[in-house]
């Protein structure tokens, strides 16, 4: 583990989330001191702050993209990312660095295209939600604060994350493919997630989009059958991508059209994942 050769005062919102209790928990065991922001206003002003983690956001998958949804869902990561930066820019003493959450759907369908941070987004719900939350972090850049966009992939995680449901209905015998499987499913490791944020907190060079993905391509298909496969348990069940489009119009895009995303600004930057490969990663989270 690295150890913090001053202790930092690490500021990270969206504490009560999942990642953001296992970033506590590291970042504490080395000796930084964590104030964590679960709602409500930042610290005083004139108080040391050396680095904040933007981890705010409501989930995602959930309900239907109805309108009001869709309200929620920008409100939660860009006018709470928008307040955050504003009130850095106002204080007396400003953070180095920023890492702010994001997420892959910021290249939104592509299909097998290997997709590395210098990809386009393009013009869809969930792929324009992303863009504005980076730009609404990015713009901390202004008052000279480096700022880092972590663009997530599934977390997997046994007390959190995508996992958990994944994981339940495969456990019950009624794991499902849902569409072809051949969507891409890029995931990360919970710990390569905390060390990732930890990475880009002390690497002075780093700015900018870093996608947080393991390393290799992996399909719907193929997780659905490693994780099956580790749980020891049946995989015969198919759902049709008409039936998910039906039920959830354009949130389904989450779940049948998949992305094929690479980890090429974290490798490039030296980080070195602990879990590259599914198999041991799931096991390593199940047995």
């Amino acid at each position: 583990m690295t150890t913090a050769a001053t202790p930092r005062h690490v500021l990270i919102t969206g504490a009560s989330g999942f990642i953001a209790r296992h970033l506590t928990a590291r970042l504490r065991a080395r000796g930084d001191v964590v104030t964590a922001l679960a709602r409500g206003t930042l610290p005083d002003p004139h108080a040391r702050i050396d680095a904040v983690v933007n981890l705010a956001g409501a989930p995602i998958l959930g309900p239907p993209w109805t309108a009001a949804r869709r309200r929620l869902l920008r409100a939660s990561r860009i006018d709470s990312t928008q307040r955050l930066v504003a009130a850095l820019a106002a204080r007396t003493q400003r953070p180095a660095v920023l890492v702010s959450a994001s997420a892959i759907g910021y290249y939104g369908v592509r299909g097998d295209e290997p997709l590395s941070e210098e990809a386009a987004p393009q013009d869809i719900f969930q792929s324009q939600l992303v863009r504005d939350w980076e730009i609404a972090a990015l713009a901390a850049e202004g008052c000279g604060v480096r700022t880092v966009c972590l663009r997530l992939g599934v977390v997997l995680g046994r007390d959190g994350g995508a996992l958990p449901q994944l994981a339940l209905p495969v456990r019950l015998g009624l794991g499902a493919i849902l569409g072809n499987g051949r969507q891409g499913a890029p995931w990360i490791h919970i710990d390569d997630v905390v060390r990732l944020i930890e990475f880009a907190l002390d690497q002075p060079t780093l700015s900018g989009p870093v996608n947080a993905v393991a390393p290799g391509h992996v399909d719907h298909a193929t997780l659905q059958r490693t994780l099956a496969a580790v749980l020891h348990r049946p995989l015969w069940l198919r759902v049709p991508a008409f039936v998910l489009r039906t039920a959830l119009g354009e949130m389904s895009q989450l779940l049948v059209d998949g992305q094929h995303v690479v980890p090429a600004r974290a490798t490039a930057a030296g980080f070195v994942f602990e879990y590259p490969q599914l198999q041991a990663a799931l096991t390593q989270l199940l047995r």
